[in-house]
C-alpha cells in the first residue's frame, strides 16, 4: 500500500534510476523488478545503481541504457571524499525524474536524495523511520502472512503500490557471445562435455558444508554420474577449490578466481546443473536457466532458494531449521549441516539428476 505521494507521478517520467544496493543474489532477484520498470516505463532512459563489481552481471543486457557503481575508493582520504562526490556529480548530470530504492539501508536514501529526482521512492521500514523524510514515495511492506515467498518478490513488492509490475516474475540474466567465448577457452575440449558446476564456498561460513565431504560428492559425481566437475568461486577461495579438487583425486576443474561475474554466468549456463551452498551462485545459475540443487541450513530456502519445479533443495532433518541465525549459539558454525552426510548429499542429487534428465 501507498503512504505517502500519490499515482500517477504527476509529471512526465522520461528518465528512471533504480537504486539496488545489496549483495549479488539481490541484484539478481531483482531483475524482475528491473523489467518491470523497463515495461512501465518503455521509451524512458533507464539506469541502475549497484555496487562496485556488480554491473557486469548486467552490462550485457540491452534493458538498461547506463550501470553506475558505489566503488570503494582506498588511500587517501581526499580520495576516499572525490570518489562519492563524483558518482554525485554523474548521477545529477542525468537529471532522472523517478528514483526507486530497492534497499532499506542508508546508502539509498543518500543516494536517492543526492541524485536531485524530484520523485524518490521506497518501501518504509519501521526500524529506520528517519528515511521516511527523505522520499516522496512511501509503500507499507505487506504483511507476514500476506507475503508471497521468494526472493524476487522482495523487490516487487516495493513497485507494485507504485502501479509497476511484470508478469514474468522470474529473475533472468542476460549472457553474452562474447562471455560465452571466453568461458569456452577455460574449459577441457571446449566446455562440449557434460560439465556440473560446484561452489562449496559461502560468505558466510556458518552456510557452509564440509570440504572433505564436497572432495567426495566431487569425486562420486565423475566416477558414478559420467560429469566433469567444474569448481567456481572467488579468488580467495581458489586455494580451497584446489584442496577439494585434490582429494577428489579425478579430474575436476579448479576455475575458483578465473572468471568475472559475467563469465561466472556464462559458465554457469554451460553447466548440466549446479551443485552448492547458499551463496550467489544458485542464484545466477537458476537466472541463466540452469537447474539448481543448494544446500541450506540456518537460512530459510522459502525466502532465497531459486524458483520452479528445476530447483531442489537440501535441508538438514531437524526441527530448528531453519533457525535464520548466523550458527549455532554465535559460534559461527552450524551443527545441522555438520552432521548432514555425504550419503545423505548423493541421494538428494541422485534424484535430482534423474529428474532433470527425465525433463
Amino acid at each position: 500500500m501507498l503512504i505517502k505521494g500519490s499515482l500517477p507521478f504527476g509529471r512526465p517520467i522520461s528518465r528512471v534510476l533504480v537504486i539496488q544496493l545489496g549483495d549479488i543474489g539481490d541484484v539478481v532477484s531483482a531483475t524482475p523488478a528491473f523489467r518491470a520498470v523497463r515495461e512501465r516505463f518503455p521509451e524512458a532512459l533507464l539506469a541502475v545503481l549497484v555496487r562496485e563489481g556488480f554491473g557486469g552481471l548486467l552490462e550485457d543486457d540491452p534493458l538498461f541504457d547506463r550501470i553506475f557503481e558505489i566503488r570503494r575508493k582506498q588511500g587517501m582520504l581526499a580520495d576516499r571524499v572525490l570518489e562519492p562526490l563524483r558518482l554525485i556529480g554523474e548521477l545529477r548530470r542525468q537529471r532522472f525524474d523517478l528514483v526507486i530504492d530497492l534497499r532499506g539501508d542508508d546508502r539509498g536514501v543518500y543516494m536517492s536524495l543526492a541524485s536531485g529526482a524530484p520523485v524518490r521512492a521506497a518501501m518504509r521500514y519501521g526500524h529506520m523511520p528517519w528515511r521516511d523524510a527523505f522520499y516522496t514515495h512511501l509503500v507499507i511492506p505487506p504483511p507476514p502472512e500476506a507475503r508471497t515467498r521468494g526472493a524476487a518478490y522482495q523487490s516487487l513488492d516495493v513497485i507494485r503500490p507504485l502501479g509497476i509490475d511484470t508478469p514474468d516474475t522470474l529473475p533472468r540474466l542476460h549472457v553474452s557471445d562474447e562471455a560465452l567465448r571466453r568461458v569456452r577457452q577455460l574449459l577441457p575440449n571446449g566446455g562440449r562435455r557434460g560439465q556440473v558446476t560446484i561452489n562449496p564456498f559461502a560468505r558466510w561460513k556458518y552456510k557452509e558444508w564440509d570440504y572433505g565431504k564436497w572432495a567426495e560428492v566431487v569425486r562420486w559425481l565423475e566416477g558414478e554420474k559420467g560429469y566433469r566437475p567444474v569448481l567456481v568461486g572467488s579468488l580467495a577461495e581458489r586455494e580451497a577449490a584446489a584442496r577439494i579438487a585434490s582429494e577428489a583425486g579425478g579430474g575436476a576443474v579448479n576455475l575458483a578466481g578465473l572468471t568475472s561475474l559475467k563469465e561466472l554466468a556464462a559458465l554457469l549456463s554451460l553447466s548440466a546443473f549446479h551443485a552448492g551452498v547458499d551463496s550467489a551462485a544458485p542464484h545466477i545459475a537458476a537466472a541463466v536457466g540452469t537447474p539448481t540443487i543448494t544446500i541450506y541450513g540456518p537460512t530459510d530456502w522459502r525466502d532465497w532458494a531459486p524458483e520452479g519445479g528445476r530447483h531442489r533443495v537440501i535441508r538438514p532433518d531437524r526441527d530448528c531449521v531453519p533457525c535464520r541465525e548466523k550458527g549455532c549459539r554465535g559460534e559461527g558454525r552450524s551443527e545441522c549441516l555438520e552432521e548432514m552426510t555425504t550419503e545423505d548429499v548423493k541421494r538428494h542429487m541422485a534424484s535430482f539428476i534423474r529428474g532433470i534428465q527425465n525433463q
